[in-house]
């Protein structure tokens, strides 16, 4: 394995290592079944394209799909894929953190090791996740991803692909889909076409609105610059983060006020929460849509759509167990599950009073993307954006 960068505070390729080994093994299937599950994923995310764009009336300007290729992965090729997005993101982070901590004692020693460490630990992290991500819009990917997926299939030796303008990849991991799917007992193939719709919903977020991705990473940059770049002064609000989220060294009866939060939540600035609360805004409008669409178009094309949406809404609350559920706390997870929720009541209360062509002012610029607040007070929206638009 190839390093990048010699040895920085992440060891990016150990990430990718630890991950792969650990992930647990995917749902047993014959090697004909997979290739007719991969054909069928496919498939399935192109006919979603004009599915998602007739109900959207979001056109991509200028970007095709095949701009923005289909990925079916395993979830080793989710794992590789997720990495190299998370490089490219923290890159100017961790240059400024390296910066700082070299020139301080024994920083080529620190370096060395505390690369590993932190790299083992994110493998452990994304192996965890790796089993559970049905799809996903990779927005900060180098464009080589797809050529170094590739190869690792053909068996070369695997390493990541190397720093590139960012291109979208739709990803859609076949072994958690036949697992989700079975696990339900649903229609394999409408609950196949109904993740895919999911996700090519995301992909038509980013293709039909040209400046939302740059928004975005430009919203999370500004969240990461607010970081304090001493090492030293991140790692130790890391451990008090991990001693707040378990409640050790304190009473039981003073443990309430942080039980609630996510490491994200804990190691933040003020600035931070300000940058945040937009973040969560853009996520919960992006995740709510989606949802949104794939239960509008559903009904159309996706017979058992019902059964599959009730059912999975089930599994979606439930955690397998209790390192599950505290896992699922301490990454923000649970979060993310009442930004579907919160997103797709705003999206439908708009829909419902202006129509979708009213809503889709939102994509109009980032002034007229929802606040946090108005997320969870779609009329305040409405008022704010259609009032102003009408004056």
């Amino acid at each position: 394995m190839t390093s990048i960068g010699g040895a920085e505070m992440v060891d990016w390729n150990l990430a990718v290592a630890t991950a792969t080994r650990l992930v647990r093994p995917g749902p047993e299937i014959s090697r004909e079944e997979a290739r007719a599950v991969v054909a069928e994923l496919r498939r399935h995310a192109k006919a979603s394209e004009e599915h998602v764009r007739a109900f959207t009336r979001m056109i991509p300007e200028g970007t095709e799909p095949e701009d923005t290729p289909v990925l079916v992965v395993d979830r080793a090729g989710w794992i590789r894929a997720n990495v190299a997005g998370f490089r490219e993101l923290l890159r100017p982070l961790l240059a400024k953190m390296e910066s700082r901590r070299s020139g301080g004692p024994g920083g080529a020693v620190l370096g060395a090791v505390g690369g590993k460490v932190t790299g083992v630990e994110l493998g452990m992290l994304l192996s965890f996740l790796a089993s559970r991500i049905l799809g996903q819009y990779e927005t900060f990917a180098p464009a080589t991803l797809p050529q170094a997926l590739n190869s690792v299939r053909a068996g070369e030796a695997p390493s990541l692909p190397g720093s590139a303008k960012s291109s979208g990849q739709l990803l859609l991991v076949a072994p958690n889909i036949v697992h989700v799917e079975r696990e339900l007992e649903v229609d394999p193939h409408d609950f196949r076409l109904w993740v895919a719709l999911h996700e090519e919903t995301h992909r038509t977020q980013f293709t039909g609105v040209p400046w939302l991705r740059d928004h975005l990473q430009g919203e999370i940059q500004t969240f990461l610059d607010e970081t304090d770049v001493d090492p030293m002064t991140f790692l130790e609000r890391l451990r008090e983060a991990a001693q707040s989220l378990s409640g050790a060294g304190r009473p039981e009866g003073e443990r309430g006020d942080d039980s609630g939060r996510s490491l994200v939540d804990v190691v933040q600035t003020p600035a931070q929460r300000e940058v945040l609360g937009r973040l969560t805004a853009v996520m919960s409008l992006l995740e709510g849509h989606a949802d949104y669409v794939m239960d509008g178009v559903g009904p159309e094309v996706v017979g058992s759509v019902a059964e599959i949406r009730e059912k999975f809404q089930k599994r979606r609350a439930q955690g397998a167990g209790r390192l599950d559920q505290a896992l699922r706390k301490l990454l923000g997870l649970d979060a993310k599950l009442r930004q579907y929720k919160d997103g797709e009541k705003f999206v439908r209360s708009v829909v419902e009073e202006v129509g979708m062509d009213g809503f889709n002012r939102v994509w109009t610029s980032p002034n007229t993307l929802p606040t946090k607040a108005e997320i969870a007070k779609p009329a305040e929206w409405v008022a704010r954006v259609h009032r102003t638009a009408e004056s």
